[in-house]
């Protein structure tokens, strides 16, 4: 299993989370974005940054990625295309995306997109808490307990 990191808008909070996590399972890891980001110093974990470009990102995840392998990432989108190859995902908030409920996701939030280019306000996601890096860390836990062998 091979670990993928959406690396735009990573939030700070899950970054000592995660590289826990990594070094404990000694777990390859391929944190991907259009920018520098550093989640820590690992042997095993590389960075790749990709042209600037809206999905560009995303599409070289979709690219690399294989049957079984983890990405963590909020993009929903990313999340469905991750799913339709038999792959996992998990969000920031520790939402597992699977077979079960990444349809009804994408369906809410291409509504909300809708409404919000009618020109309606409304609120963007809450803010990132501790409450959220626990329930993140949590669910990474969870998860490596029920896929690594």
């Amino acid at each position: 299993m091979i670990l993928y990191v959406d690396g735009d808008a990573f939030p700070n909070l899950l970054k000592p989370i995660l590289l826990r996590a990594i070094e404990r399972l000694a777990l390859q890891t391929i944190v991907i974005a259009n920018k520098k980001i550093n989640i820590g110093k690992s042997s095993n974990i590389s960075y790749m940054i990709v042209e600037q470009g809206a999905d560009e990102a995303d599409h070289k995840i979709v690219e690399l990625l294989q049957k079984g392998d983890l990405v963590i990432t909020a993009d929903i989108p990313l999340a469905n295309r991750v799913i339709e190859k038999q792959a996992h995902a998990i969000d920031h908030r520790g939402l597992e995306y699977t077979q079960d409920n990444i349809k009804e996701c994408l369906a809410i939030r291409n509504l909300m997109q809708e409404i919000r280019d009618s020109g309606e306000i409304t609120k963007g996601p809450a803010p990132f808490t501790q409450k959220d890096a626990q329930s993140f860390a949590n669910q990474l836990n969870n998860f490596f307990q029920k896929y690594q062998k």
